[in-house]
């Protein structure tokens, strides 16, 4: 009788969790009721233990591969967002300047109400598509108010204006250049002069 003659059964259909002891090896009909050897039963559960072993370490080894292979994606993609962020947030720092321009433009309105109307909605429209742009890539600006509180994390103190009312303590006293944010984190500061106490 050769091996391929020989037909194993197990305990259970998954062939998981049974013991190797107690699978049966049946004997054919070939060699009429031949047993099979000590020696090859022992074999061969040898070899189905190997088996069930190799299949274990395969199956743990591709649980971890494809693990590894999910937080590599996931770290991949959070490294392609700031990536972008950043990006977007060095081209908008060299477009501040731009935007300052505009302000300075309008800030005097005396003279720039004396510019010719259609020339001027013209200009006052690019200034609003630019900022709409800014918008929609999560850039908002930081524009106090006189009397707002200043707050360091949003505001640069770059001077005081003494003052007798208490009440006016540690507020804006004059936007001096718009500050700008990229959602969350601050790009660029808003500079401000804020009131400080004086008894005199």
């Amino acid at each position: 009788m050769n091996d391929t003659d020989q037909t194993t059964q197990s305990m259970d259909e998954n062939n998981d969790g049974a013991p190797i002891d107690d699978v049966v090896f049946e004997e054919t009909a070939e060699g009429e009721g031949e047993a099979l050897s000590a020696d090859k039963i022992k074999k061969l559960r040898a070899d189905l233990r190997l088996a069930q072993t190799e299949k274990a370490d395969y199956l743990t080894n591709w649980q971890k591969e494809r693990a590894d292979f999910i937080n590599y994606k996931k770290g991949e993609d959070e490294r392609k967002k700031q990536t972008l962020d950043f990006a977007r947030e060095q081209f908008t720092e060299e477009l501040l300047p731009v935007l300052d321009a505009y302000d300075m433009a309008f800030a005097n309105k005396e003279a720039w109400e004396k510019v010719d109307k259609s020339w001027r909605m013209g200009v006052e429209y690019i200034q609003q598509q630019l900022v709409k742009v800014l918008l929609d890539n999560g850039v908002t600006e930081i524009a106090p108010k006189e009397g707002d509180l200043a707050d360091s994390n949003i505001h640069d103190l770059i001077d005081t204006i003494p003052t007798t009312e208490v009440a006016k303590e540690h507020t804006v006293a004059a936007v001096m250049q718009k500050g700008y944010k990229m959602r969350d984190r601050v790009i660029r500061p808003a500079r401000v002069k804020v009131y400080a106490h004086t008894k005199e």
